[in-house]
C-alpha cells in the first residue's frame, strides 16, 4: 500500500510538472510568429508534454481512482492537440485510418464517463460537465463529417481546424489548472479561460484570413 502511495505522489508530480511546463510552451507558441520555425519546435514540445499529462492522467483514474472528470478534461485537451497538429500537417480532409481510430476512441473514451456520470449524479458543476462534454462531441462528430466535404469546397479549413484546436487544447489544460488551484472560483475559474481561448481562437482564424500564412510547412495563400 505504501508503494502504491509513492507511486501515486510521482505520478501526481510528473502530471503537474508536465501540464505546467505544457502552459508555459504553449503560451509561447501561442504568442511567437507562426512565420517562425521555432513555433512548430514550441508545438511538438507542447504536444510531447501534452502526452505525458494525458498518460499520467489515466494513471491517475484508472490505477488510482482519482476524479473521473479529469478523463474527460484529459480526452479533450489531448484530443484536441492530437487533431490539431494532424490538421497542419495533412492540410486536407482525406481520410487517415489513424485519424478515424483515435476520433472513435475518443468518442468512446466520452460515451463511457457520460455512463458513469449518470450513474453516480451530479457531483460536478454543471455548466463545467456539459460544455466540456458538448464541445468534444461536437469536436468529434465535425472531424467523422469532414470527410463527406468536398475536397474544393473544404480547401484551408485545415489551418483554422489547426487554430481553434492547438488554441483550444491550451486553454482546455489551462481551465484544469485554474481549477485546481482556485477551486473557491469554481466554475468561474473553469469556464472563463475557455471563454478567453475561444475568443483568441477567432481573433486569429480571422487574422489570417484573406493573408499570406507560412505555417513553417511551405507558404499557404488564403483567399
Amino acid at each position: 500500500m505504501e508503494h502504491l502511495t509513492l507511486v501515486h505522489k510521482i505520478n501526481i508530480a510528473v502530471h503537474v510538472a508536465a501540464g505546467s511546463l505544457a502552459l508555459i510552451i504553449g503560451l509561447a507558441a501561442i504568442i511567437v510568429s507562426k512565420k517562425k520555425r521555432i513555433h512548430r519546435r514550441l508545438g511538438r514540445i507542447f504536444l510531447v508534454l501534452m502526452s505525458i499529462v494525458i498518460l499520467t492522467g489515466l494513471i491517475g483514474v484508472f490505477v488510482f481512482g482519482r476524479n473521473t472528470f479529469l478523463l474527460v478534461i484529459t480526452v479533450m485537451s489531448g484530443y484536441l492537440a492530437f487533431s490539431g497538429y494532424r490538421a497542419v500537417k495533412a492540410r486536407s480532409n482525406s481520410p487517415k485510418f489513424l485519424d478515424i481510430g483515435i476520433c472513435l476512441l475518443a468518442l468512446l473514451s466520452v460515451s463511457y464517463f457520460l455512463y458513469y456520470f449518470k450513474s453516480i449524479g451530479m457531483i460536478w458543476s454543471p455548466v463545467i460537465i456539459y460544455s466540456t462534454v458538448g464541445y468534444l462531441f461536437m469536436v468529434i462528430f465535425y472531424d467523422l463529417g469532414r470527410y463527406f466535404i468536398l475536397a474544393k469546397s473544404y480547401g484551408k479549413l485545415w489551418l483554422y481546424e489547426h487554430i481553434l484546436k492547438m488554441v483550444s487544447a491550451f486553454t482546455g489544460l489551462l481551465s484544469a489548472f485554474s481549477g485546481t488551484v482556485l477551486p473557491q472560483y469554481q466554475p468561474y475559474s473553469q469556464f472563463v479561460p475557455s471563454i478567453l481561448g475561444t475568443l483568441t481562437a477567432i481573433c486569429f482564424m480571422v487574422a489570417v484570413s484573406g493573408k499570406v500564412v507560412d505555417v513553417d510547412l511551405g507558404t499557404v495563400e488564403l483567399e
